[in-house]
């Protein structure tokens, strides 16, 4: 029986994971924060509250669960403060203490969340195998620092990896100050929405896509980093655009001519050949459906 760790199952993707684990024929378990709410939508998904930055905590569920297969998404996230949080170098030390706890109990296949920040974004166009790896943030740095290790680790302990490169993606819970959802909510509310110029280029993905593109990419024997991405560029005004429209709110919309940040390129695309090819994955959603459904969502919980 393929028995999978997921962590960070109460979290914006790990939620929109566990029926796509569930249909790849996985015997969940799955991690919940002490105190947030475990809502898992299947009888058989196996639940436990865990702060997995307790050590003790984490030691005594890997041993309980022994798991074949982990899926680690886990992390911290608050919007805006992550970039730079402390928070980031405790999550590599209690990562690192998980792997290795998997590896010695047997574990055999282990896919982690990385992230597009790990990239030298002055590139724009993304590649695994070509684009440099110089990230400028502390948890870019952190994730790149995890991956590192757990490459060699896997060498070391005979375990099979992967390390997803996570791009730009929005959907049902996700996090009301990121850009799809801040549209949709101000909109909603009858508000003006301020806006930068919007011609910055982005890779979008729907989260029930990167959802199924994590299973599939668990459930395949593809190692090292995969971007996880539609692979499309898509300027960020189309995106608030497209919203407005479909709320009759355009006028509410303001595209202001600021220049860009250093830190905010022009172009951030992923080359998502080794997603397609190798993994065999492709999105189901486009744009406009992923929008539609972001947009229904927020109407029913607003």
């Amino acid at each position: 029986m393929k028995k999978v760790l997921l962590t960070g199952a109460g979290g914006f993707i790990g939620r929109h994971v566990l029926p796509a684990l569930i249909k790849h024929g996985y015997e969940v378990h799955a991690t919940f924060y002490p105190g947030e709410p475990i809502i898992v939508g299947d009888e058989s998904i196996i639940t436990y509250e865990c702060d997995l930055l307790n050590s003790k905590d984490r030691n005594s569920l890997i041993e309980e669960i022994k798991p074949t297969h982990l899926l680690h998404l886990a992390w911290y996230t608050k919007p805006k403060i992550y970039w730079e949080a402390i928070e980031n170098v405790r999550w590599v030390e209690a990562s690192l203490d998980l792997a290795v706890a998997f590896s010695e109990l047997g574990g055999e296949r282990a896919v982690f969340a990385g992230t597009c920040a790990e990239y030298d974004w002055s590139y724009g166009y993304c590649s695994e195998t070509v684009t440099p790896v110089r990230p400028s943030t502390l948890y870019g740095i952190c994730k790149n620092s995890l991956h590192g290790v757990v490459s060699q680790l896997s060498k070391l302990r005979g375990f099979s990896y992967a390390w997803s490169r996570i791009f730009f993606t929005y959907g049902p819970h996700e996090k009301p100050e990121r850009l799809v959802s801040a549209i949709i909510t101000g909109l909603l509310k009858g508000e003006i929405v301020q806006c930068s110029s919007g011609i910055q280029m982005r890779d979008f993905l729907f989260v029930e896509d990167l959802a199924f593109a994590l299973a599939t990419l668990l459930e395949s024997e593809v190692n090292g980093p995969v971007n996880i991405g539609s692979g499309q560029p898509v300027a960020i005004k189309t995106v608030v655009t497209m919203i407005a429209e479909k709320l009759g709110k355009i006028e509410l919309v303001e595209f202001k001519n600021r220049p860009l940040l250093e830190s905010q390129p022009l172009l951030l695309l992923a080359n998502v050949n080794k997603l397609t090819s190798e993994v065999g994955w492709r999105p189901e959603h486009t744009l406009e459906e992923g929008i539609d459904l972001t947009i229904n969502w927020l109407k029913r919980e607003l």
